[in-house]
């Protein structure tokens, strides 16, 4: 977050009519644009598949390869991506920027590499062709790239920039998809190619916005794997994104591979009946993530620092006690603040979702309306409990956010498998009362630590130097070594 927040507080505090408006926009291009993009292009890929009559079964077998290659990637970067973010915070707070670059390309090919590894045999043993083989490998690497490219984005400043990455890349996808299309070539492997195309515009968006403002020094390549030692030093923030993802995404395997799953082709498996609603009902929490990040850093923030800073600046007992109590105040109103926004939301998708839902050419039912009515609720309780999870990772109490995202993960999936043996209509209160406990659990959290945070700042902390030298480090260790014998002969 360090420069996106000095930044976004300058735009939300400018005079005018539209400045607020502005300071969201921004917000939400860095912070939802690839969600958003996701979205959109599954649904318009959906729509330019049906405009040329693509069979349903054709159909569901593209929307399930560009579906796999998300959930896959998002699966690999969520390992990392926590730990990651923390080392780019730590490089921007020391002015080491010369590691970022390096480390981007560093942290974005472990994951390919891992990645690759894991899903280049899951699409192998589903039968797909080699051509649909090379688009889906070639898709998950860029949206590798994409992911791990945003975590450092907010880094930067130039806003309209990345606004016009992200425009470019939704356009060109559907310009190629359909210039393709017009050319009567087959229509499976050429909307595959423009989301490739696509997502590839945006990830060498992202990477000559990020060489603009971080440009690469050669004789820090040797370092392009350091934030391996991170993993290790914060291997805890390592766990908890990779909780999150399980808890957020696990519900929907577990249903594809149930009763009320069918298979697509190969290994593929999809359940259109629940996947529809999940998609819709996730796009409303969107509202949440975009006004946490604004209020966090405009509001919360600041009062953060003064706290935190007084106990380096010499601050007195009642200047901390103050300061403390001021934060405290803040973080609450801006945390009841967003439950009310994300309450009114929910209603509003809820209520005027059936007129919607009638709108979109998505093969709405009855049965579709009651999930989609239950996700919303879901996801509108994951929302507020993810954002608690992010106050208590700004309170570095990743002991306490790590137990609450464990009991999403296992809540998640577990309960959905327990709701399939019940009446179908049932189905999505197994992921709905697992974001209710992972809300409890991690507003439990908050309240036991923020009442102790001053015995947490000073008394909790370790009195020697703590060293973590695990396997990520040893492997970094490894990797230099590597890159060094090769440099020489070179």
């Amino acid at each position: 977050m360090a420069g996106i927040g000095f930044e976004l507080r300058k735009v939300f505090n400018q005079k005018g009519l539209f400045s607020r408006a502005k300071a969201y926009g921004y917000t939400g291009v860095i912070y939802a644009g690839p969600m958003i993009l996701g979205g959109t292009l599954i649904f318009g890929i959906s729509y330019l598949a049906n405009s040329v009559g693509l069979n349903r079964a054709d159909s569901n077998y593209l929307t399930s390869m560009i579906t796999y290659a998300i959930l896959s990637s998002l699966t690999v970067n969520s390992f990392f991506s926590y730990a990651v973010t923390r080392f780019a915070s730590d490089m921007l707070y020391e002015e080491k920027e010369a590691y970022l670059l390096p480390s981007f390309l560093g942290s974005s090919a472990t994951m390919i590499g891992i990645g690759v590894l894991l899903y280049g045999p899951f699409l192998i043993l589903s039968g797909v062709t080699v051509v649909q083989l090379v688009l889906n490998l070639t898709l998950f690497m860029e949206l590798i790239f994409v992911w791990n490219g945003v975590q450092y984005l907010t880094a930067l400043k130039d806003y309209k920039a990345i606004l016009l990455a992200f425009l470019t890349a939704s356009l060109v996808t559907f310009l190629v998809g359909w210039c393709l299309l017009s050319f009567k070539l087959p229509v499976l492997t050429s909307l595959l190619f423009s989301v490739c195309v696509g997502y590839g515009l945006m990830f060498l968006g992202i990477v000559y916005l990020l060489s603009r403002y971080f440009p690469l020094d050669l004789g820090m390549l040797d370092e392009s794997f350091l934030f391996l030692k991170w993993i290790d030093k914060f291997f805890d923030l390592a766990l908890i994104g990779f909780c999150l993802h399980i808890g957020i995404f696990g519900h929907i395997l577990v249903v594809w591979l149930g009763p009320w799953g069918s298979p697509v082709r190969g290994l593929f498996f999809a359940s259109q009946v629940y996947d529809v609603p999940v998609l819709l009902a996730f796009l409303t929490i969107l509202v949440t993530t975009i006004n946490f990040a604004l209020a966090t850093e405009v509001h919360f923030y600041p009062k953060y620092k003064r706290y935190y800073g007084l106990f380096n600046e010499k601050g007195t007992l009642s200047d901390i006690k103050e300061a403390e109590e001021e934060m405290l105040t803040v973080m609450m109103r801006e945390l009841i603040a967003l439950a009310w926004k994300q309450l009114f939301v929910t209603i509003l998708a809820i209520s005027a979702g059936n007129a919607l839902l009638d709108v979109l050419p998505l093969g709405i039912n009855d049965l579709m309306r009651g999930y989609f009515r239950i996700l919303c609720v879901g996801y509108g309780i994951y929302a507020i409990a993810n954002v608690i999870l992010s106050i208590l990772l700004y309170f570095t109490d990743y002991k306490g956010a790590l137990i609450a995202a464990a009991s999403f993960a296992i809540a998640s999936p577990l309960l959905t498998f327990v709701s399939q043996y019940f009446n179908r209509a049932f189905l999505g209160f197994g992921f709905l009362v697992a974001a209710a406990i992972f809300f409890l659990i991690a507003l439990w959290r908050l309240d036991r630590f923020t009442k102790k945070l001053m015995y947490y700042t000073l008394s909790a902390q370790p009195m020697t130097l703590v060293v973590h030298h695990g396997f990520f480090s040893r492997l970094y260790d490894y990797l230099k070594g590597v890159g060094s014998r090769a440099s020489q002969k070179t």
